[in-house]
């Protein structure tokens, strides 16, 4: 039953980014026609080194020491005792999550399904985090400016759903596409610069001058975590 909820949370992802599956906060209405004065983001740029740590890194196959299709028992173990759980419930529509935290602050979460129970023989397949500590391998991570990650990984491309009233970003030259990317912009509904009204689904590549990277998310692909 719940691989058959994260396929269909994989192809709904799929179809409001490209392509998408924490916190999350959904935008209401925009009239997407005038940007903000430029204001600073939380974290301003790129760092220049490449070197993320291993313990902190975003790939395909996870976020830190967090390995997709590992057991919530086998995340405990190699954690270690200094790392506390915390469940939240509910976390956003049709999600629990379970709060990763040390010294008082979230590092990510693990998300499942609401109205179910997640226990230490239960696989890991979808994490999120909006902990600017955790980066990718070109250093873009939460609170990056999207000038900045285009700088990284090509250009921007922007999109937002009604039906799922959640906003995503991918760039030109990231490929994974288990990695999704959620934008906002400071005192803005969205992130991009979209017509008014928006449609059902929306794609634009202009986006407001403040806006940054609010959060990182990776699903396990259905036929890797069965």
């Amino acid at each position: 039953m719940h691989n058959n909820y994260f396929y269909r949370q994989f192809q709904l992802i799929l179809f409001t980014t490209l392509v998408t599956l924490a916190g999350c906060r959904a935008p209401t209405t925009t009239n997407g026609e005038t940007s903000p004065a430029p204001t600073e983001s939380p974290v301003s740029q790129v760092p220049s080194t490449t070197n993320v740590n291993p313990s902190q890194l975003i790939s395909p196959q996870g976020i830190g020491d967090l390995r997709l299709g590992m057991t919530y028992g086998q995340l405990k173990q190699s954690l270690g005792s200094k790392v506390k759980f915390e469940v939240k419930s509910p976390f956003i529509a049709e999600l629990d999550a379970i709060a990763v935290n040390r010294d008082g602050k979230t590092l990510y979460y693990i998300l499942y399904p609401t109205g179910t129970t997640f226990s230490n023989s239960s696989m890991i397949t979808t994490v999120f985090t909006e902990n600017p500590d955790y980066r990718t391998d070109k250093g873009v991570g939460a609170g990056t400016k999207l000038k900045d990650a285009e700088a990284a990984y090509g250009k921007a491309k922007l999109s937002y759903s009604t039906y799922e009233s959640r906003e995503y970003v991918k760039f030109a030259n990231y490929k994974p596409r288990n990695v999704y990317f959620r934008p906002s912009a400071k005192a803005q509904p969205f992130a991009g610069v979209y017509q008014s009204p928006p449609p059902v689904s929306k794609k634009t590549n202009q986006f407001h001058e403040d806006a940054v990277i609010q959060s990182v998310q990776v699903v396990c692909p259905p036929e890797a975590c069965k």
